[in-house]
């Protein structure tokens, strides 16, 4: 029987209240103002998390919406599951992130928070967001978290309208201090059925410039979601960089029911917030139980690849998006048609995470990576392997971690949840 995989990262919609009513929610956010009948307790919510804890993976917990503050109990379940050793995040518009609610959540061991930012152009963004001065209101909260000292990163949702913003957008994270620019791109569902979404040639187009960007910023992670063929482009533009050889299954691709997972304001489980169709429900099994057991999960970590995607040689790097095919009315496993690749050799890519078993760590160097934060250890573990390996050496050292740090936090390191 094959190991189930570890669960790095747990999207929780604690609701779907929202003070906004964004155009490309991916939420039929039919209950705004109230909430749903059926949104999961706080005690509901810590009996999960104690679940979670149970798995031992030193997840990353998301807790997101609608808009996670609108609940009052946020700072309990941050709480709570801080204690329980994981890592509490929260996905928020920024709008309601007051100096004494970030202090707040900070007090209750809140580890950082992800803000959405559509445009720098507030009439843009006030109107992408549905409310009149939102885009003020989601400053005030990104300042209220830098000079807090409570670590953020900026999440921008790419669309025909603010793509031209991109490197504006980039120089700005960098300048309010977020440690990290996520560029995502739209999968129409929910409202989002209705909006305008970029074109494929200009999404390929804008895969180059981000990886072309990452490259000019050693101080910012900019990093596109929902777009698994980065890593493609990322080895097209440079095939001997040995990070470009790692699997999209280890954080660049699409770790869906793999590495990651989503559970609804109902308590369904669904594999992603792109994919729909719930294939449990906490009311009905432990979580634990269903990352175990899923049929969909084992799909989606066992189950070829079909069409176009089955045969591209990059099929191990990228793997395509798997809500895509979904939402055209096609199998999970079929072809990403967003894609406008088309496989060239027959020859598969290997990944190179399978070729570092030998490389070995000074002690100095294993003692730093034990002070990093467990959810993203075994990560930063791989890395510095596949680093080490490509450089033809055999064991790694803080020099080289120290490198690596510069190239993803700007020689700072991945921030820690507080004491």
């Amino acid at each position: 029987m094959p190991t189930t995989p570890e669960l790095s990262l747990l999207a929780i919609n604690l609701t779907k209240r929202c003070n906004l009513a964004c155009a490309h929610c991916y939420l039929d956010a039919t209950t705004l103002r109230d909430g749903s009948c059926n949104e999961l307790s706080t005690e509901q919510v810590k009996t999960l998390l104690d679940d979670i804890a149970t798995m031992d993976n030193g997840t990353m917990v998301v807790l997101t919406g609608g808009e996670p503050l609108a609940r009052q109990d946020i700072e309990q379940i941050i709480e709570h599951g801080t204690k329980r050793d994981l890592a509490m995040v929260l996905g928020t518009n920024g709008t309601l992130l007051t100096k004494a609610r970030v202090a707040r959540l900070q007090l209750a061991g809140l580890m950082g928070a992800g803000i959405s930012v559509d445009s720098l152009d507030p009439e843009f963004h006030d109107q992408f967001r549905g409310q009149a001065g939102s885009w003020q209101q989601t400053m005030n909260g990104i300042e209220n978290c830098r000079a807090a000292g409570l670590s953020f990163q900026l999440h921008f949702s790419i669309t025909d309208g603010n793509v031209h913003e991109l490197n504006d957008m980039i120089e700005f994270a960098r300048l309010a201090g977020a440690r990290v620019l996520n560029l995502f791109f739209l999968i129409c569902t929910g409202r989002g059925e209705s909006f305008s979404d970029i074109s494929p040639l200009r999404y390929e187009q804008t895969l180059h410039e981000i990886v072309k960007a990452q490259a000019r910023y050693d101080d910012l992670i900019i990093r596109p979601r929902c777009a698994p063929h980065f890593k493609r482009v990322a080895f097209e533009q440079n095939p001997e960089s040995p990070l470009n050889r790692l699997s999209g299954r280890e954080g660049d691709g699409c770790i869906a029911g793999i590495h990651y997972a989503r559970i609804r304001d109902d308590g369904g489980v669904t594999a992603c917030p792109y994919i729909e169709t719930s294939t449990g429900n906490i009311h009905d099994h432990k979580f634990s139980e269903i990352w175990q057991q899923s049929h969909q999960f084992e799909q989606l970590r066992d189950a070829p690849l079909q069409g176009r995607c089955g045969r591209c040689e990059f099929q191990k790097l990228c793997g395509g998006c798997r809500a895509r095919p979904l939402v055209a009315g096609n199998g999970l496993m079929d072809a990403d048609d967003f894609c406008v690749y088309v496989p060239r050799s027959k020859d598969i890519i290997e990944p190179l995470a399978d070729h570092t078993q030998d490389i070995l760590w000074t002690d100095e160097a294993h003692a730093r990576l034990q002070r990093i934060p467990r959810f993203i250890r075994k990560m930063v573990k791989k890395r510095a392997e596949t680093y080490v390996a490509g450089l033809g050496q055999a064991r790694v050292t803080t020099d080289h971690l120290s490198t690596l740090s510069a190239k993803r936090f700007g020689g700072k390191p991945p921030p820690r949840p507080a004491s």
